[in-house]
């Protein structure tokens, strides 16, 4: 009889869904402390994320120096943690090839404090981490919410995040792969919050300058600023979905081949 039972309690471990959690700002952040409060209800939590702030760093790898990943314990939930001096990308990959027994069933990541929406995919550390996991077969999530600040509420956040996530895990076995979604959530309140909305990434951008400043010593240093400015019009979008209250949902893919250009280039004649 005991035997019985120690076998129907290995078996539920085996079964509960193993998932990954990474973030770019940092282990210790608001939103990261609550993506993992939130899956340690869907499954088995390790979570594999950076000592320090990462944001901005795209999908940037570490070559050309050390990598550590040390185990810590940073609140009394049941998760493993780990935190390490890598980029995001460097997370998930250390992630899978020295932490992990096993390919995890889900990752997470963030949930970050800012709009990751639109163009900013394209530098944003959090949803690069998500990418990798797709890269690696993994269904993969980036959460951001629209808010910057380091107190930022994230409880509308959380009851977003944990429909979603729940929803990929009981669709696991039948998701096509690479599976990846961007996911948006507006800084406004959980009541206020008009449901999900799947559509497209807008066509946005920033436009830049610097803002060039001389230290007390003479030399010259700059600040990157800039305005967000979006030219879609679109009803279908994220930025349309975020500006008019709801979650936004955007499948996205690593694949960059610009297709609409193949045959106008198989055109040319490259031999003149």
């Amino acid at each position: 009889m005991v035997k019985f039972f120690l076998m129907m309690k290995m078996d539920r471990k085996i079964d509960k869904p193993l998932i990954l959690v990474t973030n770019d700002d940092g282990i210790t952040a608001p939103g990261i402390r609550a993506l993992i409060e939130v899956m340690n209800r869907l499954g088995e939590v390790v979570v594999v994320a950076p000592e320090s702030a990462m944001s901005g760093k795209g999908h940037a790898i570490t070559i050309n120096s050390t990598l550590y990943c040390d185990e810590v314990k940073i609140d009394d939930g049941p998760q493993r943690e780990f935190k390490s001096n890598g980029t995001p990308v460097d997370c998930v990959k250390l992630a899978v090839d020295q932490v992990l027994h096993r390919k995890p069933d889900l990752l997470v990541s963030g949930i970050n404090h800012g709009s990751n929406s639109s163009i900013n995919i394209i530098y944003s550390g959090t949803m690069s981490a998500a990418v990798e996991g797709g890269i690696e077969g993994i269904p993969s999530i980036g959460f951001s919410l629209t808010d910057y600040k380091w107190d930022a509420d994230f409880t509308a956040a959380k009851h977003y995040v944990e429909i979603i996530a729940k929803k990929v895990l009981e669709s696991r076995e039948h998701l096509p792969l690479p599976f990846i979604l961007n996911v948006n959530i507006p800084a406004i309140p959980l009541e206020q919050i008009r449901g999900i909305m799947v559509g497209r990434q807008a066509n946005a951008k920033w436009i830049e300058s610097f803002d060039k400043r001389v230290n007390p010593h003479g030399r010259e240093y700059c600040w990157l600023t800039g305005e967000f400015v979006n030219f879609d019009q679109g009803t279908d979008t994220d930025e349309y979905a975020l500006e008019n209250g709801y979650v936004s949902v955007v499948p996205i893919s690593f694949d960059m081949t610009a297709y609409h250009l193949i045959d106008r280039l198989k055109k040319w004649n490259f031999h003149e």
